[in-house]
């Protein structure tokens, strides 16, 4: 009998760990907001819309992935917001409201987060459309990575993205 109650609890403990490592799956309200993420990251312009179509090919695929993203930032926020109200030693209701009113923080922090990498990702393209408009050649030359450099207007956003995100980390 020790055996088998040993033998189930090892396989729960297997188990658990798995499923709570699982893959979030986004629920209306991601892909609501993923929608509307997705619109803020295509623009207007005809510059943020070819780097919109560099980075997502489609505005399916960029929901697709914004939506797992989001309820990924969904389920981070919980959790920590759990921590921390569990390290207030809280208990019942006042445990509730606090997890919520936490979680709640943190999900407008990570929108907002959200809302300033569009701003970034469009002024880069905004940048960059400048740049090529200016020398196109240079351009790519200088950003282009394959035979015929037709990729320089994505590496050169992504470029500019990634710097931005690089001085960001270092202030």
């Amino acid at each position: 009998m020790k055996k088998i109650t040993l033998f189930i609890g090892l396989a729960l403990a297997l188990v658990l760990p798995a499923g709570a490592i699982a893959k979030p799956h986004p629920d209306n309200a991601d892909k609501r907001a993923a929608k509307a993420e997705c619109k803020t990251l295509r623009g207007n312009t005809d510059a943020t819309r070819e780097a919109f179509r560099t980075q997502f090919r489609s505005f399916a695929a960029c929901v697709r992935k914004t939506a797992v993203e989001e309820a990924k930032e969904e389920q981070a926020a919980h959790t920590n917001a759990a921590k921390e109200c569990k390290a207030l030693n809280l208990h019942g209701r006042a445990f509730g409201k606090c997890v919520s009113e936490k979680a709640k923080a943190k999900e407008a922090a990570a929108d907002e987060q959200d809302a300033e990498d569009a701003a970034e990702f469009k002024n880069a393209a905004k940048e960059c459309d400048s740049e090529r408009t200016a020398d196109a050649t240079a351009f790519a030359v200088n950003y282009g990575t394959n035979e015929n450099d037709r990729n320089a207007f994505g590496k050169c956003v992504s470029s500019k993205v990634s710097d931005d995100e690089e001085e960001t980390e270092t202030s």
